[in-house]
């Protein structure tokens, strides 16, 4: 530009030449527009004529100045007028004079500082750009005028300090300062820029605002460092300007150096921003962020970033909603509009530095993950990762990844979630899609807490967003349900459920989606289609016009499956119909809209009703299994819905149920009873002998035998009335109970006949009496005992909860008559192979084959109490002798399992195990459990005291406490698993798992855990008791007695011992403490335990110290477990408690206790030591608790090897070890295989060698090393002693991995270590050396005999045995004594040393050349080890290359 160029002086007549010719071009415009632009000519002074003459007319008023020419022309003319002026350089002085007395009007002055008006004249041949800049912009841009006009408008800017912004519609300080931007050339910029810098001391707030963000388009590259360090100093100062600074030192380019020490300020500013520029100052500090120091950055900014205070408003806002004006309300609503605008500004922030900036991502990730503390995790960390999981592709397994992991641990609770959800809905919508798939993928997750989450995500998508959100939550939940999958089936069912309870008018939208599940029904358990029919009728019922679509296919479907002759469709026919039944009958709010039409509605209700009631009713009575799952149903019903159930619509449908029951099942009971039967009938059980009037018994065995018959021969002329079975009397009599009970509050008085009448059974004096009966007849008696024992469940079911002391003495009888009926079925059922008993629950298919004897092998014993079902799966290892043994311990499990029934045979005990029988047993109520809290009475008690009425005294015996705590074992390993369970990958047909089960499947596992916490006191009081008992019996073992008698009552307390220890492990070990909202119930329990110790101190205690004080009250039982399998038990017991963490002292303690355990000799009541494969599987257990938790793994291991092991050589053959008496030659293999893969697990714990190692650090692993290595040349020479094939293989196998473990960690160590620890180096290598020769031996000996499991190990050890060569090699090259290495060839010889013939009587041929290969495989260890020549078979003295490898 002209006006940027040095120019000379001009004079005067140059001047008025420039004028003139300028007149001249502008004389071209017609004299019109003359005559209106320019009125008043003679009056214009210096400053308007010279404009004028450029080409620029000003205007007054709203009107804008005009341009005629170019900007570059404009300017360039003018600075010609003004040098060429005949007064120049004064005329520049009455110019600017000119310019200050044009702008005081306000209006021209604004003139001045907008875009000029661009202005073509008709005709006229000049271009001007459609954009103009300001007059004064165009003065500045000209090189005389620039200082003067800079001067100028800084002066004209005090004027405006105290302008309210707006007054005359324009912010004139921002438009003088916008004037100094972008200037082509500044004469001055540092004047310029110090004057800024003062003006912004002074000015007003939004003055200095202006200033400050338009620095960067001012100042000039060279300035910028100088600047940065100002606005710096001046953050520090307040945190008015923080964000204008902020926004200008992110335009500036400043040093790293700089760029830290300003960001440290930003962070320290996080905190106490207001809310409105934190946007601002997070992106800052995003965008400043290195590589290098992302993740420490990230890591304050996750500390300091508190969202907390944005909810803060939304709080007010509800508050004052309901007390306040609708003025205060309507300014509260913009305050949380704003509020949530500027959390969405944050995240828009955040989202972008994440998708651009790949560190920050990363970062972030990192931070949380590096994070630990439960309480340092927050809302903003759980959207972060959604967000990143939404924008970053590739980081997504990465979140999905930390995002598991934290809700595992706890740190990330559904509490946070649902905080998120509700307070930043706006924010997580946008994740939406991220959200609905890690949903999907946490569902499939084998960890509950993972599923949980998962679950609780869908919940609170669907109430927090839209309605498009809502149908892709329901068609993602429909989905789950319709893949097949159970667990995701079960999850899925749950969400809908509580989404139709907590949003049913919502959720009614999306019904025919929900409807589409009846397609899907084929793979829906019972379970499963109850909780369906309950969703869909909630929405069919719950509003009376919507729903009724709904209604319409429910009756069609429900109708279909009732006709079916299909027994499954019949059963989910039953199931739906009941569940409609619920919902028709369900109790109608006051406050229900429908209240007003009550006579109407109840009219069709009962209409409703009925017809369902018919229709079932119809579909059922020909049938006993159909009638008696109905019952059931119907009985469940009532106990879910208790107290909300309108009884007056199910009045007619009571009575009848009162009139059946006696009619069909009960008679009057008297002497002799009329009829022919396969047995005399005999009434049995009677607990109201003293009530003889009046005195009822139930109808059973002539009710059977009608039964049988009608098996034989259909009987015609039941075709017109209800079939009368005995498989109904439990269900039906269930059912009655829960009706009476509803109706009046809870009392069974009218029924609690039925709890002490007599049975009509026949003499059970069975003993020697079986073998002579028919098959029928004993297939007959087997049914009979079932259905007595099934009446007798359903009768402790009814009555357990009843307070009267008479009636619990009686419920107590009953207990102990189930016990002894089922002695007496356990005798009938191994007299009658392939019996198949009636089905006792109805809502699943019964497996059609008889259950075998032995299905689960030879169980715990148990007093003849019925055992573990087959179906279970987790912690079913403990709970039956029939484990997966270790390696080659099959021999000893028969021979065990026959020892076994021998002792049981000699015990008394039933021979069959009904164990198998489960599925055909009533469920037992959880509330039965209650009986528990009465005191124990053993038989040693009764024979000292004398007490001849002792069972009329309500208290507890052992067979009836081993009974109630087998099957509370059973429900609780169903129903809280443990933390280590996983999911199989592809798991076989779910098949009969939940038989038995029905009950206790509609609670959740926590109503569960919190029945058993709430039975935690008398469970501890029974443990007493054995604890007492089992110490009492180690002080007495020499006393008088009846040796059978003893045996089999110390086998009962054991049981019930081992049970009780089963309990309390199946509580403390269930993954559902690892949740956070589960936090409560854990401590509630270890309250129980705590108490125990120290009674009313246990109040206040943290968890910590409670886990603490559970610990050390449990571990007081170690002296009088009765078994090594309850010392198992107790070991993981003590561990799932310690583990909450496990502290210093607790791992001493519990390596402690196991070896004590190790250290004890166990012995059964009959004289014989334990053995077996279920005590080898618990002696593997305790054996790793012993090595992982002992502080020196490595002595350990020695002292069992050299101390143990030599005891068990030096012994006679059925010995054990005096020291380790659970050491003996069937359970070497054991040990052997857990001390082999300990060493080489412990070895990996030894850091690697390294250059920068001190040799003080060097020498402490070469010693270690040197430990490790003498224990494994230990174990390896024990091959030679104990030489069986499972001792082999796992030689093999964990010899290898050692040899890799030696290879990646010592050989490190020793290349590092050698020039200065020879000595070691050597001794250890040839020790080692040592090991690999006798592994080479046993190659030579696994092909000898051609035994393929262990072949299958050589190659992989003879691979890792030449890599030793080699690598031993490289490291003598490393450290210059490679001329000490050369190969000699080793022999192939036997575990004994002896040389294998058939290859030493070859000569040496072609197939020698890969002997050589595999033979060098020692030779290379010798070399530099012992400085020995070589040839396999001998060892010999120092040689010369001994020496060299020795130097240095």
């Amino acid at each position: 530009m002209v006006s940027k160029r040095k120019l000379s002086k001009v004079d005067a007549s140059e001047e008025s030449c420039k004028t003139d010719l300028a007149k001249t071009k502008k004389s071209r415009s017609s004299d019109k527009e003359n005559a209106s632009a320019f009125c008043g000519l003679e009056n214009e002074g210096v400053f308007e004529e010279l404009l004028r003459t450029s080409g620029i007319v000003l205007k007054a008023g709203e009107g804008q100045n005009e341009i005629a020419v170019d900007q570059i022309a404009f300017q360039k003319k003018l600075c010609l007028a003004l040098e060429k002026h005949p007064t120049y350089p004064a005329v520049v002085k009455q110019f600017i004079s000119g310019l200050e007395s044009h702008i005081k009007d306000r209006n021209q002055f604004k003139n001045c500082l907008l875009p000029c008006t661009p202005v073509r004249t008709e005709g006229s041949r000049n271009l001007v750009h459609s954009y103009c800049e300001s007059l004064i912009k165009l003065l500045l841009g000209i090189k005389i005028l620039q200082p003067a006009v800079i001067t100028l408008l800084l002066e004209k800017i005090p004027e405006f300090f105290f302008d309210i912004v707006g007054t005359f519609g324009t912010n004139f300080p921002r438009l003088i300062i916008n004037q100094f931007k972008w200037l082509d050339r500044l004469l001055d910029s540092q004047d310029l820029v110090r004057k800024l810098m003062q003006m912004v001391s002074v000015s007003p707030v939004p003055i200095q605002h202006d200033i400050i963000t338009s620095l960067p388009e001012i100042l000039e590259d060279s300035q910028q460092s100088e600047v940065a360090r100002e606005l710096s100093c001046l953050l520090k100062q307040g945190r008015r300007l923080t964000v204008p600074i902020l926004d200008a030192l992110s335009r500036l380019d400043l040093d790293a150096e700089l760029v830290a020490e300003v960001r440290q300020s930003a962070m320290t500013i996080v905190p106490s921003v207001k809310l409105e520029d934190l946007p601002v100052v997070v992106k800052f500090i995003l965008q400043n962020v290195k590589a290098a120091d992302a993740v420490e950055v990230i890591s304050d900014l996750r500390k300091n970033l508190d969202l907390s205070s944005c909810v803060l408003p939304l709080q007010i806002h509800s508050s004052q909603k309901k007390i306040k004006s609708q003025v205060q309300a309507s300014s509260s609503t913009s305050q949380v509009t704003t509020s949530q605008n500027c959390v969405k500004l944050l995240f828009d922030v955040i989202k972008l530095a994440v998708r651009f900036q790949k560190d920050v991502s990363e970062a972030w990730i990192k931070a949380i993950e590096n994070s630990t503390s439960v309480s340092d995790h927050k809302v903003l960390d759980l959207i972060v990762l959604l967000l990143i999981h939404s924008t970053n592709t590739r980081n997504r397994k990465q979140t999905e990844k930390v995002l598991r992991s934290k809700i595992r641990l706890g740190c990330m609770p559904e509490q946070l979630m649902q905080n998120a959800f509700q307070d930043h809905a706006t924010v997580i919508k946008d994740f939406f899609p991220s959200i609905l798939a890690l949903a999907q993928t946490f569902l499939h997750s084998a960890h509950p807490a993972v599923v949980s989450f998962g679950s609780c995500m869908y919940k609170q998508a669907f109430a927090a967003f839209d309605s498009y959100c809502q149908q892709e939550v329901v068609s993602a939940l429909v989905t789950h349900v319709c893949s097949g999958s159970e667990t995701e089936l079960d999850i899925s069912l749950d969400v809908l459920t509580d989404l139709v309870v907590l949003h049913t008018s919502l959720l009614m939208r999306y019904a025919t989606f929900v409807k589409t599940i009846l397609d899907s029904t084929q793979k829906l358990n019972p379970c499963q289609i109850r909780k369906l029919f309950y969703i869909l009728s909630t929405l069919a019922f719950s509003q009376k016009q919507e729903g009724s679509y709904i209604q319409d296919d429910m009756h069609m479907v429900i109708r279909k499956w009732l006709s079916s002759t299909v027994p499954n469709h019949k059963q989910m026919g039953i199931i739906g119909a009941v569940s409609m039944i619920g919902s028709v009958a369900l109790k109608r709010s006051e406050g229900d809209a429908a209240s007003l039409e009550r006579p109407e509605l109840n009219s069709e209700r009962d209409e409703q009703l009925s017809t369902l009631l018919d229709l079932v009713g119809f579909c059922c009575e020909q049938t006993p299994e159909v009638l008696a799952l109905y019952y059931d149903e119907f009985a469940s019903l009532i106990e879910k819905q208790k107290g909300n159930l309108d009884l007056q619509l199910l009045d007619e449908f009571g009575k009848s149920l009162v009139e059946d029951f006696p009619s069909d099942f009960v008679v009057d009971l008297s002497p002799s009873v009329h009829g022919s039967f396969l047995f005399p009938v005999k009434s049995l059980y009677n607990l109201d002998e003293d009530q003889s009037q009046d005195a009822i018994a139930i109808n059973l065995l002539p009710l059977v035998s009608q039964s049988e018959l009608g098996r034989v021969t259909a009987g015609a002329n039941n075709q017109s009335k209800r079939a009368v079975s005995p498989l109904c009397l439990s269900p039906c009599f269930r059912l009655l109970r829960l009706y009476t009970a509803e109706q009046n509050s809870g009392s069974l008085e009218e029924i609690d006949a039925l709890l002490g009448c007599p049975l009509y059974l026949t003499d059970l004096e069975v003993e020697g009496k079986l073998d002579s009966l028919s098959k029928q007849e004993r297939e007959f008696l087997c049914s009979l005992l079932f259905y007595a024992l099934n009446w007798f469940r359903e009768v402790v079911n009814a009555f357990c909860q009843q307070q009267d002391a008479e009636m619990k003495g009686k419920v107590l009888t009953r207990l102990q008559n189930i016990t002894e009926l089922q002695n007496v079925l356990g005798k009938c059922l191994a007299a009658t192979p392939g019996y198949v008993p009636p089905p006792a629950t109805f809502d699943s298919e019964a497996p059609e084959a008889a259950p075998s004897m032995n299905a689960a092998g030879p169980a715990r014993k148990r007093g003849g109490r019925k055992k573990k079902a087959d179906g279970s799966k987790a912690g079913s290892a403990e709970r039956s002798q029939a484990e997966d043994s270790s390696e080659g311990i099959q021999p000893d499990t028969e021979l065990s399992e026959l020892d076994k029934s021998a002792a049981d045979r000699e015990a008394g005990n039933p021979l069959a195990q009904l164990q198998s029988y489960r599925p055909y047993f009533r469920e037992l109520d959880l509330e039965v459990f209650t009986v528990l809290h009465c005191g124990l009475l053993t038989k040693s008690v009764l024979d000292t005291e004398m007490h001849t009425e002792a069972r009329e005294v309500v208290q507890l015996g052992p067979a009836e406490l081993c009974f109630l705590l087998d099957d509370l074992c059973w429900k609780l390993e169903h129903v809280l698993p443990s933390g280590s369970t996983r999911r199989v990958p592809f798991p076989k047909e779910r098949g009969n798992k939940d038989i038995g089960f029905s009950h206790l499947c509609q609670r959740s596992p926590k109503e569960v855990a919190m029945c058993v916490v709430d039975l935690l006191k008398p469970l501890c009081k029974h443990m007493e008791n054995m604890h007492n008992y089992f110490q009492v019996t180690v002080q007495n073992q020499g006393a008088e007695g009846e040796p059978g008698e003893n045996i089999q009552e110390h086998q009962l307390m054991s049981s019930c011992y081992q049970l009780l220890l089963l309990t309390f492990r199946s509580l403390f070990a269930w993954n559902g403490f690892s949740q956070h909202e589960n936090t409560d119930l854990l401590r509630s329990a270890l309250q129980v335990l705590a108490d125990r110790l120290k009674p009313g101190e246990t109040e206040f205690l943290l968890l910590e110290e409670l886990i603490s004080e559970s610990f050390q009250y449990l571990l007081n039982f170690q002296q009088s477990v009765p078994s090594f399998h309850c010392a198992y038990i107790l070991t993981q017991l003590l561990i799932a408690i310690a583990e909450k963490p496990m502290s210093g002292w607790k791992r001493e303690k519990m390596a402690s206790l196991a070896k004590q355990f190790l250290c004890q000799s166990w012995v059964k009541p009959s004289g014989d030591r334990e053995k077996g494969s279920q005590f080898n599987s618990a002696l593997h257990t305790l054996l790793c608790v012993y090595l992982e938790h002992t502080d020196n793994i490595l002595k350990a291991i020695e002292e069992i090897s050299s101390v143990g092991v030599a005891e068990l050589m030096n012994s006679p053959k059925d010995a054990c070890s005096s020291t380790y008496p659970t050491l003996s030659r069937q359970t070497f293999p054991v040990f052997f295989r857990v001390m082999m893969a300990q060493l080489e697990s412990s070895v990996k714990s030894i850091p690697a060698g390294k250059p920068s190692d001190s040799s003080e650090v060097q020498l402490e692993k070469l010693l270690r090393w040197n430990i490790a290595v003498r224990n494994f040349h230990i174990l390896v020479n024990l091959v030679k002693v104990f030489d069986s094939r499972p001792v082999l293989s796992i030689c093999l196998k964990y010899g290898r991995l050692f040899v890799e473990a030696f290879l990646k960690l010592a050989m490190p160590l020793l290349d590092h270590s050698f020039k200065k620890h020879t000595d070691d180096v050597q001794s250890l290598l040839k020790t080692f050396q040592m090991s690999t020769r006798q592994l080479h031996h046993m190659c030579g000996h696994s092909k000898i005999h051609q035994d393929i499991g262990l072949t299958n190990h050589v190659p992989l050890l003879k691979k890792s045995l030449e890599q030793f060569v080699y690598r031993v090699k490289a490291m003598l090259a490393f450290n210059h004594c490679q001329e000490a290495f050369w190969v000699g060839i080793l022999k192939n010889r036997d575990l004994q040393g002896e040389e294998i013939l058939t290859q030493a009587s070859e000569e040496r041929g072609s197939d020698e050349d890969s002997g050589d290969e595999e033979d060098s495989a020692e030779g290379p260890a010798e070399e530099e080890a012992s400085g020995s020549d070589t040839d396999g078979s001998e060892e010999r003295g120092g040689a010369g290359p001994g020496r060299e490898a020795a130097r240095p």
